[in-house]
């Protein structure tokens, strides 16, 4: 993975979308953008779908970045809440597969466990620790956006530090990867 590089995360929703561009540059982590495209304006489901892929696709012209982390529906009881759910993800991805990004999915108690470490913290815990982790105010984002961030970050943690191993500098144990990593380490 190169030094420098951009991560797009996209919080997939049809009323709301989420979406934040993080650079990551020499282990520092600096967002780029952050916001929500608003759905609730359009009526059907075509004009929805289109305008994510058509929006994500000016995000990624204008950012450019090379991977995409996407928040994975969740199980849910209504059937057709989550076919909608799945459709916005299904078009977010084929958003990124043009224009070329390496895509990954993350559960979302996989990101709340990487960002709070609690996968059943609440979206106001993962708004709040993103806001800590890189030390600005994000109180005027919205959940969803604060999610997508979230993601974004959840994604650079997996593809730079993964579980401690020895890809890992320093080994395999948690104590030699805190040791060596203490930039890593969340401070109350």
């Amino acid at each position: 993975m190169h030094s420098r590089y951009k991560i797009l995360g996209v919080d997939p929703g049809t009323l709301a979308l989420g979406y934040a561009v993080i650079e990551v540059d020499a282990n520092k982590i600096s967002l780029c953008c952050v916001g929500t495209i608003e759905l609730k304006k359009f009526s059907d489901q075509q004009t929805k779908l289109k305008e994510i892929y058509l929006q994500l696709q000016e995000i990624i012209e204008t950012y450019l970045p090379s991977q995409m982390a996407v928040e994975a529906p969740f199980y849910g009881k209504n059937a057709q809440s989550m076919l909608k759910l799945g459709r916005a993800q299904g078009v977010s991805i084929a958003a990124g597969i043009t224009m070329g990004l390496n895509i990954v999915e993350y559960a979302p108690k996989k990101i709340k466990q990487s960002i709070t470490g609690n996968g059943n913290a609440s979206k106001e815990q993962v708004a709040s620790m993103v806001q800590a982790m890189l030390n600005k105010d994000l109180s005027e984002i919205s959940l969803d956006a604060s999610d997508a961030l979230a993601a974004a970050i959840t994604h650079y943690h997996q593809s730079k530090f993964g579980v401690p191993s020895t890809n890992v500098k320093g080994g395999g144990s948690w104590k030699t990867f805190i040791n060596n990593n203490p930039d890593r380490i969340a401070s109350k």
